[in-house]
């Protein structure tokens, strides 16, 4: 963690090409969401890949729409997505003994906004909403595996 990026970090009891795969899935974002701020994405199922746009519904006070590019992308270690503010989402899957080390990290240092993202308190904020946002995506996997 640095004085501009806040994360979190749980290991889930899953391959990390198949969490990875979740994740890069831009309609699953809004089950796995800790911060019920993601409604839904416009399009269907699909996985990502380097430099693809998607759109999210979202609200936060009153609904909205926001661009996102896919910024990083390493297939089954890493993706990270930004939208015009330029902070990132981040994701990286590690395997570890049990499973895989998924970590989350809210990253603005490549926004000009950074001073505000800091004042309106966003990542102490974020930072909760990541690590609700890995229990999620642990019970989702771990119901998903239950159901089958």
């Amino acid at each position: 963690m640095s004085d501009t990026s806040v994360s979190a970090s749980r290991v889930i009891a899953a391959e990390p090409q198949a969490l990875f795969d979740l994740v890069a899935d831009p309609s699953m974002h809004a089950v796995i969401d800790g911060s019920d701020s993601v409604r839904g994405t416009r399009g269907g199922s699909r996985k990502l890949g380097m430099g693809d746009r998607f759109t999210t519904s979202m609200r936060i006070g009153v609904p909205y729409l926001i661009s996102n590019r896919v910024v990083e992308y390493e297939e089954g270690r890493r993706i990270a997505w930004a939208h015009l503010g330029r902070w990132r989402w981040r994701w990286e899957f590690v395997p570890v003994d049990g499973g895989t080390e998924v970590t989350e990290t809210f990253d603005w240092s490549s926004s000009p906004a950074r001073a505000y993202v800091t004042f309106a308190g966003w990542p102490a904020r974020n930072r909760a909403n990541i690590e609700r946002t890995l229990e999620r995506l642990d019970a989702y996997v771990t119901n998903k595996r239950s159901a089958t």
